[in-house]
């Protein structure tokens, strides 16, 4: 992991911050919805063409583990996610929809720092990469209409635009790019200097996207409160399950520290992109998938300290 993505959470930190401090700026509320657009969609290009999905194969080089890893997080987590966000946030529709949507996404770039603080099977853990993704494009929008497609929130055209935008043309041109470059030096020159510019993409789209809706959240600062509580109990309660799983399944601890993390990290691009094309007039569902990350990474970091603690006795 280079520097950028070390300090990726100070960095989200710094353009939320940002983002509300220059909410008066009149040019920049006119050019903040393009900034939004924009680099959510540079950011997940260089996300797709960093992804060797050429090497999904690798994923099935542990069977058991892969299996493990796809059930808890698309089986078990999102029925999991939709319990506590329909006992949690009943009432409040929009950051309903906004956990269930991080709740659905496996992380896709930092849970790769805290497997490797708490001696995990990094490599392992990486090879599950790509196909976390694919899945992840592929059902995303399918819970989201299992899920709410009864509450008069999601406009089926609203969420088939931001497949488009967000998904689809992004996808296609990393694709394009790796097939019209395939000369290996040149397509990793390319990829390299996408890949140093992801967390920059993200955090021009996140300074945009509070800058936006900067009075929308300051009016609604004890609503954003309210994830708290699910979220620490999302993460609490699949550590234990993790932990009794990966006893069953006899996975040793460097497996068992993947599998924690790989099931526990969310927050993924993908998710604010189709959140702020498919809900135009719900912000608070785009600000709750931000938020989020401020109260995961103390949590992740916490884990990790405390995996390092099992570590000792698990195989014993």
């Amino acid at each position: 992991m280079d520097l950028l993505e070390k300090l990726e959470p100070i960095l989200i930190f710094s353009a939320i911050i940002l983002g509300l401090l220059f909410n008066n700026a009149t040019l920049l509320q006119q050019i903040s919805p393009s900034l939004i657009t924009i680099f959510l969609s540079l950011m997940l290009f260089a996300l797709f063409l960093d992804i060797p999905l050429s090497d999904i194969r690798n994923s099935f080089s542990n069977i058991s583990f892969t299996t493990t890893s796809l059930l808890i997080n698309f089986l078990w987590t999102p029925l999991f996610g939709y319990f506590l966000g329909n006992l949690f946030l009943n009432a409040h529709i929009d950051l309903f929809i906004g956990f269930v949507m991080l709740i659905l996404t496996p992380c896709t770039d930092w849970y790769l720092i805290f497997t490797k603080m708490s001696r995990g099977n990094v490599p392992l853990s990486l090879s599950i990469l790509p196909i976390n993704l694919v899945l992840q494009l592929i059902l995303l929008p399918v819970y989201l209409l299992l899920f709410f497609s009864s509450s008069n929130t999601i406009e089926l055209v609203n969420l088939a635009n931001s497949i488009l935008t967000f998904i689809i043309i992004p996808f296609v041109a990393s694709l394009a790019v790796k097939y019209i470059f395939n000369n290996k030096p040149i397509k990793d020159k390319i990829t390299s200097f996408f890949s140093n510019l992801q967390t920059i993409f993200l955090c021009i789209a996140i300074f945009g996207l509070f800058n936006t809706e900067s009075h929308s959240l300051l009016n609604n600062l004890d609503s954003i409160g309210i994830l708290f509580i699910p979220l620490i109990l999302f993460f609490a309660i699949n550590f234990v399950l993790d932990y009794f799983v990966a006893k069953n399944m006899k996975f040793n601890y460097e497996d068992y520290a993947s599998l924690t993390l790989t099931t526990l990290a969310r927050n993924s691009p993908l998710a604010l992109a189709i959140a702020v094309s498919s809900f135009p007039h719900n912000e608070l569902i785009a600000i709750a998938l931000v938020i989020g990350p401020l109260i995961e990474l103390p949590v992740l970091y916490i884990i990790s300290k405390l995996l390092l603690k099992i570590r000792k006795k698990y195989d014993g």
